[in-house]
């Protein structure tokens, strides 16, 4: 089955970057719910990156999606953050059998000089935290959408 979305051109991937708290705000709400495996976190220490790829949930396409009954779709996006000092994990072993993992929210606490720490919650009590020398993350979408298995968007208590 084909997706007309595509065909025409109408619609790109998905490209962001974010510099400042209120940005980061914007992405943490893309990647709300995204899950990735174990596996898919890389620390290049040399350049100073951090790349997690992620399963994510399209939020920006949900409310289009109920109006025009529409399944949910879910993408595949990477998640890079650079200028990474020095990178902390809680609870999570890269590559450790690619166990899967959920992703809730990013959070930032800022330094004096523009520095701070990243921190990337996760279900279970597991976190990653950053160590960063600015503000400096970019998510892509990588591939099409996808119904997602569900069909469904992921539900929060209110």
């Amino acid at each position: 089955m084909s997706d007309a979305r595509f065909e025409d051109g109408a619609e790109v991937p998905l490209r962001l970057k974010a510099e400042t708290a209120e940005d980061l705000a914007v992405l943490a709400a893309l990647v709300q719910d995204a899950i990735l495996s174990s596996a898919d976190i890389h620390y290049d220490r040399k350049a100073r990156r951090l790349g997690l790829l992620l399963n994510r949930f399209r939020w920006e396409d949900r409310v289009s999606a109920e109006a025009q009954g529409r399944p949910f779709e879910r993408v595949r996006a990477l998640l890079l953050i650079s200028d990474v000092l020095a990178v902390q994990l809680s609870g999570v072993t890269p590559g450790a059998g690619g166990t899967v993992l959920s992703l809730l929210d990013l959070g930032w606490a800022p330094g004096e000089d523009g520095s701070g720490r990243l921190t990337l919650t996760l279900a279970g009590d597991g976190a990653i935290a950053a160590e960063v020398e600015c503000l400096n993350l970019a998510l892509r979408d990588v591939t099409r959408p996808y119904v997602a298995p569900s069909r469904k968007a992921p539900q929060h208590p209110e």
